[in-house]
């Protein structure tokens, strides 16, 4: 059993709670707040060398009981090649957001309640990633949530407050509906524990389980997961909730906590449910296994998600519209490969759906966020995010258009950006599934290419507006001269604020720059993000070993073994 599973968990709820308890002095809570960012990145860090490190071996699975209750009688905390993989993710965005939000947030607002909120809402990223059981799945789902809920009805406007209710009342009802699968599936399956049910659901007739209703169940479960991670049609409350909320906060929604939706698809479908066998056919849909059912259900939900989107992106009139209707095309191009990967006819084609999924996620998460807290400081800076209000910015702040281009281009996928191997890893994956012969592949890459076009359309018309063209009257009043990093622009106000905004809006570019710079460090070295992603795609596809591990790892105890679960 060992301790560092629980690391990033802990230095999280740490630094909440010491950012609640410093809260009456601005200076020791931001360095609380920051400090424990970078521990969070560091524990983190520490657990992906645990566990994936060296790159191109197998990875290990790393499992903490707590209490030293065994599972599957208590709570387990696992961490694999995909769990640490999403964490670094999670370190990362996470760092980057908070030094963006301590320039961006007023002091008042820092002050009031936005540290604590921030790093309770990576707790529960954090719990998503790590637990073991399907019932802390929720209890962790709720923490990250209900954080999420205040960070979005932050200004406390009519329109912030209309999203923010959206956002809540759409996220009880997932939640509802989530905790009601879930006593379903306990029900059925007689344990909560995540390796349990999967060596359950692999001798049903040992356990006395019908397997239609755990897979009736896993479709409600799925439809709650995907209302997380915003595909379609459960993609409403998207484009209002991230508009409402600061950047910084959407940052981490569209980089971080939108993950964890799609983690737990990869989690519970691919690495537990995959080990029930049963025979299917429904709606034209057939197959031997649960992901026969779900891979087609993921690819109509993919191809609606990416076409939806995209097309959304094209139409909107402002920047912060069109990278959340982007969002929602983006998570389609996330769910695509597993879709691939669901029904391949093949366990290479299986691993490379699953990698392709996991690099196309981890590059969305660097390349929204950073797109997000560029048109944060456009609307700092210029006061607007409308398309008819911007223009000739490429020429009035220079280092923070530079920033832009590169996230667009990561998304767009232009090598040497990271982007470009995500995107022709979905390519490959569908492709080889069609050299394969298998149905719908041919289908699948159509629905790529129409995305990778639509994707060039929508960033190629946020850029000739927003960044070239005729400098608008609006652009002119707030940047008369040029402004970039290092340099005091003509929006600084006048007085002892000047040199604090100009302090603050360079630390914000500067967050800009160093995202891009990720993007293109992380293209250059792409090998060893393969090999990471490809280590957590083998480790979401290794039922058997997430099994052994768990129940049968060191620190278990013989009954766990024999077979047991909840009284």
């Amino acid at each position: 059993m060992s301790t560092l599973v629980i690391a990033p968990l802990l230095v999280a709820l740490v630094t909440a709670i010491l950012t609640l308890l410093v809260r009456p002095s601005d200076i020791l809570q931001r360095t609380v707040s920051l400090l424990g960012s970078v521990a969070y990145l560091v524990a983190t860090a520490l657990l992906f060398d645990a566990v994936v490190l060296p790159l191109g071996s197998e990875s290990d699975i790393l499992v903490y009981q707590v209490s030293n209750w065994a599972a599957p009688f208590g709570i387990t905390l696992v961490a694999d090649g995909l769990s640490a993989f999403m964490l670094v993710l999670s370190g990362l965005v996470s760092l980057l957001a908070l030094v963006y939000s301590i320039a961006f947030i007023s002091g008042y607002g820092q002050r009031l309640s936005y540290h604590p909120l921030y790093h309770f809402m990576v707790v529960g990223v954090t719990g998503s990633f790590l637990t073991g059981d399907i019932f802390n799945l929720f209890v962790w789902f709720e923490v990250m949530l209900m954080s999420s809920y205040i960070l979005v009805l932050f200004y406390s406007g009519r329109e912030h407050t209309r999203a923010a209710l959206n956002y809540v009342v759409l996220n009880l009802i997932g939640s509802a509906v989530m905790l009601v699968a879930i006593g379903g599936l306990y029900s059925t399956t007689g344990t909560l524990n995540m390796a349990d049910i999967a060596r359950r659901l692999a001798e049903p007739a040992a356990y006395d389980i019908a397997l239609l209703p755990v897979l009736g169940l896993s479709a409600v479960l799925f439809s709650v997961f995907a209302l997380k991670a915003g595909m379609v049609p459960f993609q409403f409350w998207v484009p209002a909730a991230y508009r409402a909320a600061p950047a910084p906060v959407t940052a981490m929604l569209a980089g971080v906590v939108k993950k964890v939706g799609v983690y737990a698809i990869i989690r519970l479908y691919f690495t537990i449910f995959a080990a029930a066998s049963v025979d299917l056919s429904f709606l034209g849909i057939s197959g031997d296994s649960f992901l026969g059912f779900f891979g087609p259900v993921m690819f109509v939900m993919a191809t609606a998600s990416i076409l939806f989107g995209g097309f959304g992106a094209v139409g909107r009139s402002d920047l912060d519209g069109i990278l959340a209707y982007s969002s929602i095309s983006q998570v389609g191009f996330i769910i695509l490969p597993l879709a691939v990967a669901a029904t391949a006819p093949s366990e290479a084609i299986a691993v490379l759906g699953v990698t392709a999924s996991i690099v196309y996620a981890f590059n969305h998460g660097i390349a929204k966020s950073l797109l997000f807290l560029a048109s944060g400081t456009i609307q700092d800076v210029v006061g607007s995010d409308q398309l008819s209000d911007l223009g000739g910015l490429a020429n009035r702040a220079p280092v923070l258009a530079a920033g832009f281009f590169l996230g667009a281009l990561t998304l767009i996928g232009v090598p040497p950006l990271s982007g470009f191997f995500g995107k022709f890893l979905v390519f490959q994956a569908a492709a080889e599934a069609l050299a394969a012969g298998a149905a719908g592949s041919a289908l699948a890459l159509a629905v790529a290419l129409a995305g990778a076009i639509l994707t060039i359309a929508y960033y190629t018309r946020a850029w000739n507006q927003v960044f070239w063209g005729t400098t608008t009257d609006l652009v002119d009043a707030a940047l008369p001269a040029r402004w970039s990093l290092g340099t005091r622009g003509a929006a600084m106000t006048d007085g002892g604020q000047r040199e604090l905004e100009r302090l603050e809006l360079t630390t914000q570019v500067t967050v800009v720059v160093v995202l891009a710079v990720a993007a293109i460090g992380f293209g250059i070295g792409f090998e060893a993000v393969f090999s990471a992603a490809e280590a957590a795609a083998r480790a979401a596809l290794d039922t058997n070993g997430y099994v052994d591990a768990v129940l049968h790892g060191p620190g278990v105890g013989a009954e766990a073994g024999a077979g047991g679960g909840h009284a």
